[in-house]
């Protein structure tokens, strides 16, 4: 629980001076309660971590990707596991007119565009630990030419929209195939790209990637001609009335083009020989398909998997499209790394609800970069904590490492103001004591003071 320990692996990419300042900042958020703020932190920090202090920090520019990259090699790395990227967006609700990047962006959450800031997260994942840890963290910043676009994208769906002429069937005069493995990628693909080639520079030689797992706004051609170019396979998601072709497999004609594109899939009534898994639970029947097939808007085979839920009862029907670029890859793994891409979504949880991601007042570009980066950067200090934490209570988590930290913080001022020290002996049961009052689960074992 030796934070400055912990820190101090990070001397290849901070200064000695930076991993005091970090040391006393990390200290203060894993005590402080209320917002997490510059003020906030100095107010918990005690000697050393003074406002003036902690500003400097945030004013410093940091080499993130350095610093992520250090302390995920030291401390959450294992060479006998399996690891894949995973890579999500997230909003922070952002009020003022002078915050760097301020824009208006779209909320999952809130579905709705509001007033907001934007980031991207490049993240890790542990098939076997079930655990992502962020690797790169980037604000969005939209360019004027990306506005444009975007708004005139907008204006055409409207107008065709409300277009009551038909559009004529076929295709039209005087069009020319065309490779649909050379796309031009927009500026967000291109931002993203930028990151996965960053990342697998910075990680060769220590861990092979292979895969990448995002969600169904990636689900396209042109994102997935932006993972091939990196060297990886791309994991997602289709929408749910994409029209899919299995592979022709009757007779073709002696001359001309050889035919490909076989029945249009109805997702209702896929072939039998397809399915490759089905249960019934709590009188809903699943089913699992998989196959190779074909998609007129991809250049490229996929390798499909269909999850279908009827209830039996009322006859209602849905179905789920998970994709991959890997033709070899097995249903299981597929469905596996696009349920462990939702582990991204509880590291902005955390980085929300514990370490301020939601509660930073800087507005200026280098201070709310470190902001940012610390907020992510913390949810991977915290995991290594709870590892060695969970070794003596299990059950814990992160408001019980929050409870024990303050507890250590409480117990470290009152002990200050006695006139003498009691026996070292009682040190143990005061300081259970006070640290079992803000426990969510109880503690099976004696506490020490860190």
């Amino acid at each position: 629980m030796n934070i400055l320990a912990l820190l101090q692996t990070l001397s290849p990419a901070l200064s000695n001076t930076d991993i005091r300042r970090m040391r006393w900042i990390a200290q203060a958020m894993l005590s402080m309660t209320g917002r997490v703020t510059m003020l906030g932190i100095s107010r918990w920090s005690g000697k050393g971590g003074s406002y003036r202090t902690i500003q400097r920090f945030f004013k410093t520019k940091i080499a993130w990707m350095d610093v992520f990259l250090c302390f995920f090699k030291e401390h959450l790395f294992n060479t006998q596991l399996e690891y894949f990227f995973i890579g999500d967006e997230s909003v922070i609700t952002k009020s003022g007119k002078l915050t760097f990047g301020l824009d208006r962006f779209y909320s999952g959450l809130l579905q709705k565009v509001i007033k907001s800031i934007a980031i991207f997260s490049l993240s890790i994942v542990s098939v076997e630990e079930r655990h992502s840890y962020p690797l790169q963290v980037e604000q969005v910043i939209r360019t004027a030419e990306e506005k444009e676009t975007a708004k005139k994208k907008k204006t055409k769906k409207a107008k065709k929209k409300n277009d009551p002429e038909k559009k004529k069937q076929g295709r039209p005069k005087g069009s020319k195939n065309r490779d649909k493995s050379q796309v031009s990628l927009t500026p967000e693909l291109e931002r993203v790209q930028s990151m996965i080639k960053k990342q697998l520079l910075l990680l060769k030689g220590l861990v092979k990637i292979r895969h990448i797992a995002l969600d169904g706004h990636f689900g396209n051609n042109n994102a997935l001609q932006m993972v091939l170019q990196c060297g990886l396979d791309l994991v997602s998601k289709l929408r749910s009335d994409s029209a899919l072709y299995f592979l022709y497999e009757g007779l073709q004609k002696a001359t001309g083009p050889r035919r490909k594109y076989g029945n249009k899939i109805d997702y209702a009534n896929i072939p039998a020989k397809y399915l490759v898994n089905q249960k019934i639970e709590r009188g809903i029947q699943t089913k699992i398909y998989q196959s190779k097939v074909l998609h007129k808007s991809f250049a490229q085979m996929l390798n499909v998997v269909i999850i279908t839920k009827t209830h039996l009862k009322t006859g209602r029907f849905a179905h789920v499209i998970l994709f991959s670029s890997d033709l070899e890859m097995s249903y299981e793994k597929i469905i596996d790394y696009y349920s462990l891409r939702f582990q991204i979504e509880f590291n902005f949880r955390d980085a929300k609800q514990f370490w301020g991601l939601e509660d930073f007042m800087n507005i200026k570009e280098t201070q709310l970069t470190n902001a940012l980066n610390l907020s992510l950067f913390m949810t991977n200090l915290s995991q290594v904590l709870l590892k060695e934490f969970r070794q003596t209570n299990p059950d814990s988590g992160i408001l019980d490492l929050k409870a024990y930290f303050r507890a250590a913080k409480y117990f470290e001022e009152t002990i200050k103001m006695l006139p003498q020290k009691p026996d070292p002996i009682l040190f143990e049961q005061f300081f259970g004591r006070l640290a079992s009052f803000s426990y969510v689960h109880d503690t099976k074992s004696k506490l020490s003071p860190p």
